[in-house]
């Protein structure tokens, strides 16, 4: 890795040759492969991106200038160049770096960013910012402004955000860059009409096509003055790739390309080009996903973000490589489970949003791709299709990642919950989720489900009951119905599920059927996986305290005559979530004593603390917010013990501090 231990800035890059930079880019390769197999991340978006990432800091200075990442996990070879070299070999660890631009970790990332379609408008933003600080590049006025480009990656342009970015950044009077990195791929096979586009312009133009008629485009495209204003400035290359009816010149964007995205010359030679045109413009690039590692091409899919895993080279067979395993997950148990509903009712019908293979929907696309649909990275419009399936009698499942549901609030608000349509939401991811971070965190999704009158929002702890809340969710007509389960392995401590029954929460603690005869010290109300770590926390206790743990299920629901029966035997309850702490499950039970006149100071919450928790293994990010075994145990004392509150939150400060955690000290949101 000689070239590369000697990059220190993207200044680096300008003193190196083509043939080095060459070189460059196949060492880059291989540390991110080499150091991905022991960590897992994101492999084949970043493998793809190698060329194109150093074409760009060698043509671009981005210390100065702005670079906008679009799905940022594709950041990687951009922070081997920008000084985090070092950091690499802790990725995705609060040790090391993020998986995803991270500007508390260099001035060359401008956002933090994890979710797909923000890029053009965050870059219209800082373009129209520049403008007005007089801060912009003009080839003839400012020389030493600042240029703007965006990465848009992994088919992030057919989100309806970048539509309207898009629509925007037509009406720019200045440099603006969008980077198309156009790899036929999202997370997985991009989906609909934009896709089709893509393909055909793929495979159909050529450079001569591109420049016959060139000039005579530019008089009847929208801007087209301002357009041929822009080319008499550009270079011949430049020139000859300018798109025919490019779909992008409906929006006032001149077109150029597509380019090859690994040949680092003819990047270099368009970049430099298209680096002073004073005019909005999209470069199409064409990559390939996984490039260098033939096992990840021929399956961006499965490579797209992979566990840790081991490559063996065989000269007969060529390159394999072993999945590290460690148990079947949630979203196996959830696509078996789901293809086992479809089985036995025709009129369910599922939908993801390019997860297909993430949330395990792949399962019934494959088995009954009629009534199984992948929407793209188009969350919005994925729920509202799900809304007008269920008007026609259907029984809909969305499957999407809790941090993405977000961005369906609107229709799960104006087109599901308030038509009453008994939609039905599976979020997967829900909680923390390990290396990805912040920006993947599904923290929120209760509080702003919960807002939605007559919802319904389940949490699963194993695959018997999350197989038992679909089958409730299956038979729920009444409205909106959630169901969240965790990044994470399914337990088998429970046994079989009985069935979920509206609002009831399911008592763990058998020896406390009977409260007069047994009287707990706590109650523990647990939301979700939460339960598992409980049960640690009790066998921890031991004899010291008696706990009762209930498998709560509801979050809305709340099983009001348990918070009455347990509130009015003066026996405290503690309740456990994997959510933030704000508008949770914790709250909701707070909610419920209120509304029943109870005495609701002795209910204590828990959850993750009103702070962002960064990258790290699941198991380091549970621990850091006290909702691990040890951080449960103390909560139940402080639950059976509150006027010992002061002693229990210096105590708990001190343990966090002493592991360099940020810790809140207000009440039950205490990270410890």
């Amino acid at each position: 890795m000689a070239l590369l231990e000697n990059i220190r800035t993207p200044d680096d890059l300008r003193e190196l040759t083509l043939t080095q930079l060459e070189e460059l880019a196949g060492e880059i390769r291989a540390t991110i492969i080499d150091k991905e197999s022991k960590s897992g991340g994101h492999l084949a978006p970043n493998l793809g991106v190698v060329e194109l990432t150093i074409a760009m800091h060698r043509v671009f200075d981005f210390s100065h200038d702005r670079l906008l990442f679009d799905v940022g996990h594709q950041c990687y070879p951009h922070k081997l160049l920008t000084g985090r070299q070092g950091l690499f070999e802790n990725l995705r660890t609060r040790q090391g770096m993020s998986g995803f631009p991270e500007p508390s970790e260099s001035k060359y990332d401008l956002f933090r960013v994890g979710h797909a379609g923000t890029a053009i408008s965050t870059a219209v933003g800082m373009a129209r910012g520049d403008l007005l600080n007089n801060q912009s590049y003009h080839p003839e006025t400012n020389t030493d402004g600042r240029r703007v480009v965006s990465l848009i990656g992994d088919a992030s342009i057919v989100n309806g955000l970048s539509m309207e970015g898009l629509n925007n950044a037509g009406t720019l009077k200045r440099q603006f860059l969008v980077i198309l990195n156009d790899n036929g791929m999202s997370i997985s096979k991009p989906q609909g009409a934009m896709a089709g586009y893509f393909d055909r312009v793929r495979v159909s133009h050529t450079y001569s096509d591109f420049k016959k008629g060139a000039k005579e485009l530019l008089k009847h495209v929208p801007g087209g003055g301002l357009l041929r204003e822009a080319y008499h400035r550009m270079g011949e290359m430049t020139k000859a790739a300018i798109a025919e009816d490019s779909w992008f010149e409906k929006f006032g964007l001149l077109t150029v390309g597509p380019i090859d995205g690994h040949d680092l010359p003819t990047l270099i030679e368009f970049l430099t080009e298209a680096r002073d045109i004073d005019r909005p413009m999209v470069l199409h690039v064409k990559t390939i996903k996984g490039k260098g590692l033939d096992i990840a091409e021929r399956d961006a899919t499965k490579y797209h973000s992979p566990k840790a895993f081991k490559v063996e080279r065989d000269e007969t067979l060529g390159c394999r490589v072993e999945m590290n395993s460690d148990g079947r997950s949630f979203t196996a148990a959830f696509g078996d489970a789901l293809v086992e509903l479809m089985d036995k009712d025709e009129s369910i019908v599922c939908a993801t949003s390019a997860m297909a293979d993430g949330t395990g929907v792949i399962n019934a696309i494959e088995k009954y791709p009629d009534r199984s649909f992948d929407s793209g990275i188009c969350e919005s419009h994925a729920l509202d299709m799900m809304a007008g399936m269920a008007k026609c009698g259907l029984k809909p499942f969305f499957a999407v990642y809790s941090t993405f549901v977000q961005r369906a609030f609107d229709q799960a608000f104006q087109e599901v919950a308030l038509q009453g349509l008994p939609v039905r939401i599976c979020l997967d991811r829900a909680g923390l989720v390990g290396g990805d971070g912040a920006v993947h965190h599904g923290f929120c999704d209760i509080s702003i489900l919960r807002t939605l009158p007559d919802a319904v929002l389940m949490a699963a702890i194993d695959e018997p009951s999350l197989k038992a809340s679909l089958e409730f969710m299956r038979t729920w007509e009444a409205g909106l119905s959630v169901v969240r389960y965790p990044r994470d392995n399914v337990t088998d401590l429970f046994g079989d599920a009985p069935a979920f029954e509206l609002g009831k929460a399911r008592l763990l603690s058998t020896e406390f059927v009977d409260l007069d005869e047994h009287r707990p010290d706590v109650a523990v109300l647990a939301y979700g996986t939460p339960v598992v770590q409980a049960i640690e926390a009790i066998e921890q206790l031991g004899t010291e305290y008696r706990v009762a743990l209930y498998d709560a299920r509801f979050a809305k629901p709340i099983d009001d005559l348990l918070v009455r029966d347990l509130l009015s035997r003066d026996i405290p309850i503690l309740t456990l979530e994997d959510h933030s702490i704000i508008g949770g499950f914790g709250t909701a039970t707070l909610e419920s004593a209120q509304s029943m006149g109870l005495n609701s100071s002795k209910i204590v919450r828990h959850g993750i603390p009103d702070h962002w928790i960064t990258q790290d293994s699941r198991s380091n990010q549970l621990a850091e917010v006290g909702l691990d075994a040890n951080g449960i145990a103390r909560m139940i004392r402080h639950a059976y013990s509150p006027n010992q509150h002061e002693r229990f939150i210096a105590k708990a400060q001190s343990s966090v501090e002493s592991k360099g955690f940020h810790s809140s000290s207000t009440d039950s949101q205490l990270g410890v």
